[in-house]
């Protein structure tokens, strides 16, 4: 079975949890999804399993390179040990690539998409990014030179995204000691959070332990409720945009620095920094949390039921194709991926509609 199979049999899942987290929040009057927010993010997350159709051999091929070539020994598939020490490595690994996401621009340029959500829910654990595929893979070499063969680096790969799906959410607490040692939903929350106290904390991805060891912990604070999203809100619905705002954005204040070297810092510095030059002609107004305002364009009934019937044939479409993806020629996977990202745009467009009219009347 390809991973894009095991990716089709675990949504019904996915989005039966979501069912039963929205049912929840109603039921205890703490609502915490929007209909336009939800699809996006979902949306985000179809697109990133759509390109990883065409990636993800390629990032395997080169770990397995490693593993072939160069790997100081080789250890065997067969040994459970190797497996569980694979998953402590991987998440070891985890850890420094995600927290690289947060402290180099280049690479939160891509890592932002996961935090564009100003919710948080089980959906904002589907958006993903669809450019991680360019650096991400860097992180994990070292568990190729160790010897851990392809097959347990991709499961235990599998078993640390799975896992991280349940801590996006508001309506589990606090979970006493679970909460010291491992990734829980208190201080996933916190990772995702934009107030100074949280900001760029809690980066494990299954063990908590990396953040006590390198001093990245911070534990909720019930005085000091989270605020999602980003600092640079996206306030877009457009998945696309999502995927490629940041980077326009490095690449402007690149071409506008005068010093060359500024033009290359502005790539590998923390988000946010700027050269001075470009701050002063092009500023950006600095973040104040109590001027935080949620995106949430008005949308009709109309626009609604259109965008909701859209979306639902588009999953339905994403779900076949991942399912036959194997079966394809290049040619027709990128024809099919095509029309399902362009129709994520649509649904996106519609995200932002008062009204269907503007619409196509055959859309309509």
């Amino acid at each position: 079975m390809t991973g894009p199979q095991i990716i089709v049999l675990a949504t019904p899942v996915f989005l039966l949890l979501i069912g039963i987290e929205y049912l929840v929040g109603r039921r205890r009057n703490k609502n915490t999804y929007r209909l336009n927010d939800a699809m996006n993010s979902i949306g985000l997350g179809i697109m990133s399993q759509l390109v990883g159709v065409f990636v993800t051999l390629l990032t395997i091929g080169i770990y397995t390179l490693e593993y072939t070539h160069l790997s100081l020994w080789k250890l065997p598939a067969d040994s459970v040990w190797v497996w569980v020490v694979g998953l402590v490595f991987y998440d070891f690994c985890y850890y420094w690539k995600h927290r690289a996401g947060h402290t180099v621009a280049l690479i939160w340029a891509s890592h932002v998409v996961h935090h564009q959500s100003e919710d948080y829910n089980l959906s904002t654990a589907l958006r993903q990014p669809s450019s991680g595929w360019l650096g991400d893979w860097l992180f994990y070499l070292p568990m190729a030179l160790c010897g851990f063969p392809p097959l347990v680096f991709a499961v235990v790969a599998l078993v640390d995204l799975l896992y991280q799906y349940w801590v996006h959410t508001q309506q589990i607490g606090r979970l006493g000691w679970f909460d010291r040692w491992f990734c829980a939903p208190s201080n996933h929350r916190v990772h995702h959070a934009v107030n100074d106290k949280y900001l760029d904390r809690n980066y494990g991805g299954i063990f908590l332990v990396w953040d006590r060891l390198f001093g990245s912990f911070q534990e909720e604070d019930d005085a000091e409720p989270c605020v999602y999203g980003t600092r640079g809100p996206l306030r877009s619905w457009n998945p696309v945009w999502a995927n490629l705002h940041n980077y326009a954005d490095l690449a402007h204040d690149s071409w506008r620095a005068r010093n060359w070297g500024d033009k290359l810092r502005v790539w590998f510095k923390h988000p946010g920094w700027r050269p001075d030059d470009v701050a002063a002609k092009w500023p950006k107004p600095a973040f104040d949390i109590r001027q935080v305002e949620r995106f949430d364009p008005p949308m009709s009934r109309a626009a609604q039921g259109l965008a909701a019937a859209a979306f639902i044939a588009l999953l339905g479409a994403a779900a076949l194709f991942l399912w036959n993806a194997h079966r394809l020629t290049l040619p027709e996977q990128a024809a099919s991926v095509a029309v399902v990202v362009l129709g994520l745009c649509f649904v996106g467009w519609l995200s932002e509609r008062k009204t269907t009219a503007a619409a196509p009347a055959f859309l309509r």
